[in-house]
């Protein structure tokens, strides 16, 4: 994991414990007021969401304590295509460059540039360095890059 997923995940874990949590016991405690549980639609929803609170909660935690936290700022470049390295890729067909940078699973996010380390793009490019050109086997068929430039950012 990347030092800026790790830091994402924290400040969800903080915002869990701290407003979502507390606002969940509130509505439990409301909708108990009033009256018979069985029926009580409000407390069903109420308990229902505190458990997917509790579950992210626990998801959170467990994540963090299990994963390796990689600061690519510290690693000394190479030029070779690393986790967490920022990677410009130009499309031999098209002449399109795009940019990704290689991060966990939880941290993927196509849309910001972000791609995980087990998508075919990533696991094709890993280990190489700037100058190689890879093929992508995507859904549209097979796509030729070249590695133009690999940041430690």
């Amino acid at each position: 994991m990347t030092v800026a997923g790790a830091e994402r995940l924290r400040a969800e874990l903080l915002e869990l414990k701290t407003e979502r949590r507390p606002k969940i016991i509130q509505a439990i405690a409301e909708a108990r007021a009033h009256g018979d549980l069985k029926e009580n639609a409000e407390y069903h929803a109420a308990r229902e969401q505190q458990s997917f609170c509790e579950g992210r909660i626990n998801e959170i935690e467990g994540k963090l304590a299990d994963s390796e936290i990689i600061d690519i700022r510290s690693i000394e470049p190479t030029g070779r295509v690393i986790f967490g390295t920022t990677v410009t890729l130009l499309n031999l067909d098209t002449e399109a460059q795009v940019v990704y940078q290689i991060v966990g699973e939880d941290e993927a996010d196509v849309k910001a540039g972000r791609i995980s380390v087990a998508s075919p793009i990533a696991r094709a490019i890993m280990g190489k360095e700037i100058g190689d050109e890879i093929v992508v086997n995507a859904p549209a068929g097979e796509i030729e890059y070249e590695i133009e430039e690999v940041q430690h950012l």
